[in-house]
């Protein structure tokens, strides 16, 4: 499948916050969230780049070619994409909190790994 992560992970719109309750005395995380990010990596030495939008739908393009669109959730603190174009199904990938510009390792459930950039978000587009 068209890695696709930016996944993902990409670092989603994300990020530490704290619930700073006063009936609680430990920090808890916000989830992850992969939607209305961007994220950029190479698939078989050509580079792509992966829009999510706010609906959970992305886009994939190699430059100005389409490559791949479908949908993500998060499932259990991973990104998992559905391709519209493949019958490969759902393919979940590891992700964690990053800045804009910090690159990330991924893993998907299959075993396959990937290093994707976050980069400014961009409105996916076909």
């Amino acid at each position: 499948m068209r890695i696709i992560l930016a996944l993902a992970a990409t670092a989603l719109v994300a990020g530490g916050a704290t619930a700073g309750l006063a009936m609680h005395k430990t920090a808890h995380h916000a989830a992850f969230q992969i939607n209305s990010t961007s994220w950029t990596y190479l698939e078989k030495g050509k580079p792509m780049e992966n829009s999510i939008g706010p609906d959970g739908n992305f886009v994939v393009h190699s430059g100005a070619k389409h490559i791949d669109h479908g949908t993500v959730v998060m499932k259990n603190g991973k990104a998992c994409f559905t391709s519209a174009m493949t019958k490969e199904g759902e393919i979940c990938w590891t992700t964690k909190p990053v800045a804009i510009g910090a690159i990330m390792k991924t893993t998907s459930d299959k075993g396959r790994k990937l290093s994707v950039k976050r980069v400014k978000y961009t409105p996916p587009k076909m």
